[in-house]
């Protein structure tokens, strides 16, 4: 279920990205190359899509969240958080084997730039002579453009253009946080440092977000994910959550009232508002309903749960076959 753009809760903005960057992904079997190792079916992107997709350990476990574009029939190029781009980059192009594919880092001489509120569209357009809606991409003479599908545009701008590209926007311009903001009230988590190798796919709501394709074949991880969805009974979700503290840093643990110990959730994505902060977090489904959470410690700061624009399922028992 691919939940509709959130509506703009920011005044338009152009921000500079500098804890994301982009792969690129070229030749003749790149399309298969990366069907077989991300857990959408790549194969089937038309040419200009734009979709969120993991990369998981064999264990199920996310390892990476990216937001792919299809530039051409042999040419993809990947968002991910900048802390796990090199190794990423290096750990995919250990399976090329021989396929004709290159990995390549395709942020090294660009600048990324996100771009949000109610007037972004009309002033990409009006720039780059593209009118994009969500989940559509494009290569233009400025750099590739990326309409996420919850709303937000990113845009790879060429090193030697992105200020003037900035210029041209005509968008006033702010931190990274408030790009951040736009994507945690869409309910679309980032993995990073912090957070890799610790959540399978559904606890991120992958499941929710269009991130799987669970009819498609085998990618790192597969087995898992669908027993997960099929046979097992999924405890933890993430939601959205708000604080009057300081944005918490992704893998602070979230702790209930009801059961001071263990913790019952894990913080994936912050972002500041005013003087306290919006947050996606990991958290077992009855302590995120009970609404008696805290942040960081048993007796640490309160947080709010808040609403996301697609619906959390409660956990359910999967059907057992009697013999």
């Amino acid at each position: 279920m691919t939940p509709h753009p959130s509506p703009s809760t920011a005044p338009d903005f152009v921000a500079v990205l500098d804890h994301v960057a982009a792969i690129g992904f070229d030749g003749a079997d790149a399309a298969t190359f990366l069907h077989g190792q991300l857990s959408t079916d790549v194969i089937a992107m038309p040419v200009g899509a734009v979709a969120l997709t993991t990369y998981n350990s064999p264990k199920g476990r996310v390892l990476a969240t990216l937001v792919l574009l299809r530039r051409d029939t042999d040419s993809f190029v990947a968002i991910v958080a900048a802390d796990l781009a090199a190794a990423l980059r290096k750990r995919l192009a250990m399976f090329v084997l021989r396929a004709k594919v290159t990995v390549r880092d395709s942020g090294a001489d660009a600048v990324l730039l996100g771009v949000g509120g109610d007037g972004a569209a009309a002033a990409l357009a009006a720039t780059l002579g593209k009118r994009l809606v969500p989940g559509r991409g494009a290569v233009t003479p400025d750099g590739d453009v990326l309409g996420l599908p919850d709303g937000r545009t990113l845009v790879i701008a060429r090193a030697t253009t992105g200020a003037d590209l900035r210029s041209r926007l005509a968008l006033p311009a702010a931190p990274a946080a408030a790009f951040d903001l736009l994507g945690i009230r869409a309910g679309v988590p980032w993995v990073t440092l912090a957070t890799q190798d610790r959540f399978v796919l559904q606890a991120l709501n992958g499941d929710l977000l269009d991130a799987v394709n669970f009819r498609k074949g085998c990618y790192p991880g597969q087995e898992i994910v669908a027993r997960m969805q099929y046979l097992g009974r999924l405890k933890e979700r993430l939601f959205a959550f708000a604080t009057a503290a300081a944005p918490p840093a992704a893998g602070t643990p979230l702790y209930s009232d009801d059961v001071p110990e263990p913790a019952q959730g894990t913080v994936v994505n912050a972002a500041a508002v005013g003087d306290g902060s919006e947050f996606l977090a990991v958290v077992h489904y009855a302590a995120a309903m009970a609404g008696t959470l805290r942040l960081g410690a048993p007796d640490g700061a309160a947080v709010v749960r808040r609403d996301l624009p697609y619906a959390i399922p409660a956990p359910v028992a999967p059907p057992r076959v009697k013999l």
